[in-house]
């Protein structure tokens, strides 16, 4: 071990944090050595967070240290290095530019290593840090493919209780927690992670079951599989919920969490009775710390939605409610907002299910139907807690409703989703509930209606030329058919869909006084539309189609996400 660069590592750890003894870390040193496996020592031992961590190493060797899993990995730099040479090499290619291969090693400082894998890619390599542990997930989930899934279901297939109906019956409990059926669903797990899903259908047709994922925001089939093996992988994805395998005429509904990396992925799973067999769903949540916080500046709100909106969010007191369908990018939206206004002299906390991604600085607590933690529960708790800045995950019930009426009028902020169709809806929505106009008109003072549209595929994309009809259909300026609009023709990198990622837009509605006496007066969402017409509202769709002027999007996302019901 070379001593001067130890002697760096050890001092630029003691000046982050002050060790109890001057042999403690020299110990771990000497246990370790200047290897990767120091720095996981320092870690699993809560000495130092992990990008401090993992900075401070890379510092020492020279080099850059990079997440895989919050870092561009391409399919290019993918392809180049074979999936046995990563896993035995303890390598991933991130990307190629001006002709150079970066590469994720947990030991870049192995020059012969570098040397082979610039042969073997046939162009020079630039190595950077990354721990053993993330590039081995790494290689897991960007290798993963539809061929690995097929073959661990073709070999699970082969097994011989298959071919004994009774016997998988008797059995069940055994074969799901075998390792066939362990390795598949982490098969479907890591290839749902790859393709970018957000939920994971399996569900039991006639004579076979299939597996669809929901990216960007639209259901593809993925595979299908053996009708006979479709119960037993229902049962190992209840098994990990701790749900009962046993019951099949009823809806279940549970959690469960794996290891990617140093981080751990959440999924909430659905369960119900169908026809030719139990379906489950899985929401694949977000994982904790695994991406850089988005920032409102980032997330291409357009302007005059985001600065009355950056605006809103300085205020005192007031709720601001940022309302869509599930899967629409509230919680990214609200995470985003809190971010903005996050600082040592304001104490805000949170009331999730689940947390999705951990903010620093900010009381985060988890609602727990189990034992009857319940946001209204918990809401009542924060308020004694000297809060100035709150976000309930989801308003639900009348209860939560008031006490967060009441905590907006007594001097606090309060961020919080509701599922409504546009930004209006959510007042009235307020009001279905059963809290009293009254209340509702003083407290609110702004809401955030948001969709996602699928996003052009950048490798595919083309312009084209809409008809006269469509234009006059959906834009009531003239003059634009001289305007490029684009589209993806389908390459392998969108799956032949010609859209990869998602844009999101949006509709704000600003609470003026003459909004809040309609509200105090139970008028319509409609009425309440009007009125914030004439302070800048512009519905969803007028945003939508602004994105597809901007190539982000195409008519048609727009015109599946919206309806012509807000847009006079």
């Amino acid at each position: 071990m070379p001593n001067p660069k130890s002697k760096r590592f050890v001092d630029e750890v003691r000046k982050l944090r002050d060790f109890d003894s001057p042999q403690e870390l020299a110990r771990l040193v000497e246990i370790h050595g200047l290897t990767p496996q120091l720095v996981d020592a320092l870690i699993e031992q809560r000495l130092l967070q992990k990008d401090e961590a993992c900075r401070v190493w890379a510092n020492t060797l020279g080099l850059a240290y990079v997440d895989p899993f919050a870092s561009l990995i391409t399919d290019e730099a993918i392809e180049k290095i074979p999936q046995e040479i990563a896993r035995k090499t303890q390598a991933i290619g991130l990307y190629v530019l001006n002709g150079v291969l970066t590469v994720a090693m947990a030991d870049p400082t192995q020059a012969d290593t570098v040397k082979r894998l610039s042969q073997i890619v046939q162009m020079p390599v630039s190595p950077v840090f990354a721990l053993p542990k993330e590039i081995e997930d790494a290689v897991s989930v960007y290798y993963s493919t539809e061929k690995n899934v097929e073959e661990s279901l073709a070999e699970l297939e082969r097994s011989q209780v298959f071919d004994q109906p009774e016997q998988v019956g008797n059995k069940l409990t055994q074969l799901a927690e075998s390792n066939q059926l362990t390795r598949l669903l982490d098969e479907i797990i890591y290839y749902a992670l790859r393709e970018r899903a957000t939920d994971v259908h399996i569900e039991a047709q006639q004579h076979l079951s299939r597996i669809r994922f929901r990216i960007d925001g639209r259901l593809r089939e993925m595979l299908t599989f053996s009708r006979k093996l479709h119960r037993v992988v229902i049962s190992r994805i209840k098994i990990l919920c701790n749900l009962n395998i046993a019951e099949t005429r009823f809806p279940q509904d549970g959690r469960f969490a794996i290891p990617i990396g140093t981080q751990s992925v959440q999924f909430r799973v659905s369960t119900i009775p169908a026809q030719h067999g139990e379906k489950a769903v899985i929401r694949i949540l977000a994982s904790t710390n695994k991406r850089a916080m988005l920032t409102l500046d980032r997330m291409m709100i357009s302007g005059p939605v985001i600065q009355p909106f950056k605006r809103l969010i300085q205020n005192p007191n007031g709720i601001i409610f940022v309302t869509g369908p599930t899967g629409s990018g509230k919680t990214t939206t609200l995470y985003a907002a809190l971010n903005e206004i996050n600082a040592p002299g304001v104490n805000i906390s949170t009331i999730e299910d689940p947390i999705e991604i951990e903010l620093v600085g900010v009381t985060q607590t988890q609602v727990n139907s189990h034992i009857d933690l319940k946001f209204a529960t918990v809401l009542r708790a924060l308020l004694r807690q000297d809060p100035d800045v709150i976000l309930i995950g989801e308003i639900r019930d009348l209860e939560t409703a008031n006490i967060a009426t009441e905590a907006a009028l007594t001097g606090h902020l309060v961020f919080a989703t509701l599922h409504t169709n546009n930004a209006a809806q959510a007042v009235v929505r307020l009001l279905e509930l059963g809290v009293k106009p009254y209340m509702v008109a003083p407290s609110i003072i702004g809401v955030l209606a948001q969709r996602l549209a699928a996003r052009i595929c950048e490798n595919c994309k083309e312009s084209y030329q809409p008809s006269r009809e469509v234009l006059l259909r959906y834009f009531e300026e003239e003059g634009l058919e001289d305007v490029p609009f684009y589209r993806g023709r389908g390459c392998p990198a969108c799956r032949g869909t010609g859209y990869k990622g998602r844009v999101a837009f949006h509709e704000l509605v600003l609470i003026t006084e003459e909004i809040r006496t309609l509200i105090a007066e139970g008028r319509s969402a409609a009425d309440i539309n009007k009125a914030a017409a004439k302070v800048g509202y512009r519905p969803l769709r007028y945003d939508g189609l602004k994105k597809v002027l901007m190539g982000l999007t195409t008519i048609e996302e727009i015109d599946e996400n919206t309806s012509f019901e807000w847009a006079t």
